[in-house]
């Protein structure tokens, strides 16, 4: 089960380490608890609407941008558990593909791998 509480946890923490910065310094900025930031950043508690644009106030990034990476992570989550439900458990082992992305839509991003069986992968380029 994909839960969206631990996919902005991990967000979240990506974009605080991406700066640098320690949970102390941006529970202080946020004005919230750091074992409650730390608990929101290991998927352990729901963060409120309130409690979001407060970290990302402090982090200075768009609510839109957290919201976007965290959709991008939820589809990936998506595809994933949508694979592993179709195939059997005793399928053999086939060749894998794998796939780097370091931008979407022209917007650099972390390198992501993605690996798949060859014959069910299908790439297109634009």
């Amino acid at each position: 089960m994909i839960l969206l509480r631990r996919l902005l946890g991990d967000v979240l923490r990506r974009q605080r380490q991406r700066q640098g910065r320690t949970l102390r310094e941006v529970s202080s900025s946020a004005r919230v608890s750091l074992g409650y930031l730390s608990e929101v950043e290991r998927g352990q508690k729901e963060a409120s609407s309130e409690l979001l644009s407060a970290i990302c106030d402090a982090l200075d990034v768009r609510m839109s941008e957290l919201m976007r990476e965290v959709s991008d992570e939820l589809s990936l989550a998506e595809l994933a558990e949508s694979a592993a439900a179709s195939e059997p458990v005793s399928a053999p082992v086939r060749p894998l593909n794998s796939v780097s992305v370091t931008s979407v839509a022209g917007v650099p991003t972390e390198r992501v791998t993605i690996k798949a069986p060859a014959e069910a992968v299908d790439v297109v380029a634009a």
